[in-house]
This record gives C-alpha cells, sequence and structure tokens, in this order.
C-alpha cells in the first residue's frame, strides 16, 4: 500500500516526537529509533550507515538522525518534519528543567541524583553499541568487525577525537571486507 507524502510527513513527525519524549537522551533514543524505523521507513543497514554518518558530522546525532531519516522517507518536507519531532521535545523538557533546577541548584541531593545517573547512561551506551554492533553483522560477528572495535576502543581510550576514529574505522571496513 502506497502512501500519501502527508501521511509520511505525519508519520515521520509523530515517529520522532515519540521517540524524543520517550528517550530524550541521545545514546538511548538510537535503540528506540532503530524500533521505529527499520522495517517500517528504512532498512537496517541504511539506519547503521545514518547513525555511523552522523557520528562523523559534527553537530548534534539526534539532529543528524532525524535529517537523514526525514530524507530518506520523505525528502526536504520530511526533513522539516523529523526535525520538527526531533526539536520540540527537548526544547519543551529542557525550558521546564531549567526553571526547576533554578529552584533547587544548590540542594545536596540535586548532586547526589545526578551522581547516581552517570552509571546508567553509561549502561545504555553499551548496549545501543552492542545492538549496532550486532546489527552491521547479523549472521556471525566476524574477526574483522571484532578488530575494528578493539582498536576503535583503544583509539577513544588514548583520545583520539570521535570521528577521526569513526573514519578510520570506515577506511579500514574497505581494507578488512573486500
Amino acid at each position: 500500500m502506497k502512501h500519501s507524502r502527508f501521511y509520511i510527513w505525519m508519520r515521520l513527525l509523530w515517529m520522532f516526537l515519540k521517540v524524543n519524549l520517550l528517550s530524550p537522551s541521545g545514546p538511548a533514543s538510537i535503540g528506540l529509533l532503530y524500533d521505529e524505523a527499520v522495517g517500517k521507513i528504512m532498512t537496517e543497514s541504511q539506519f547503521v550507515e545514518a547513525v555511523g554518518f552522523s557520528n562523523v558530522l559534527p553537530g548534534s546525532e539526534a539532529l543528524k538522525l532525524a535529517m537523514f531519516v526525514g530524507y530518506s522517507a520523505g525528502g526536504i518536507p520530511g526533513i522539516l518534519a523529523a526535525l520538527l519531532g526531533a526539536i520540540l521535545p527537548p526544547t519543551v523538557m529542557m525550558l521546564a528543567v531549567a526553571a526547576v533546577l533554578q529552584q533547587f541548584q544548590h540542594e545536596d541531593w540535586l548532586k547526589r541524583f545526578v551522581s547516581g545517573m552517570s552509571p546508567a547512561v553509561s549502561g545504555l551506551m553499551v548496549m545501543v553499541s552492542w545492538q549496532l554492533f550486532r546489527a552491521s553483522n547479523p549472521k556471525k560477528i566476524h574477526w574483522r568487525a571484532i578488530l575494528i572495535g578493539v582498536l576503535s576502543a583503544v583509539a577513544l581510550f588514548l583520545d583520539v577525537p570521535s570521528p577521526l576514529v569513526l573514519l578510520g574505522a570506515g577506511i579500514l571496513g574497505v581494507v578488512l571486507f573486500r
């Protein structure tokens, strides 16, 4: 069944509103966006490509993903619909949180709250990384992919900028996966 352009644009708007309302953090939203987009408006390989390119280019990954997915599904108007859905929830939430935090900025419990969230964010990033790693090698995990992953981790621990790590991993992929 072929959908109208308007339907696709509204679906993009709703998808990004939902993703950004349910998962306002960048790394965690990638997993939810994966569930919403793959098989519905794009393939798994297109999604992995979108995530990879959105991390290479400077700027917000969430907005770059919205633009990539929006353009893939609905052209230039699709970009605008996806961006509106991606921008509106975090903007409203940040305004509300900033107003509340202004009132409690010197409270000790707030510092402890933030300290408790840090390990959870790390765990979310590890899970999203694992999902993307498995998605790039659906049949079996190849030793070449493991090598690229290990070399990338070492480079990141040595403070190599992440866009350079991704660029190097892409070049290694071209060489190793001939």
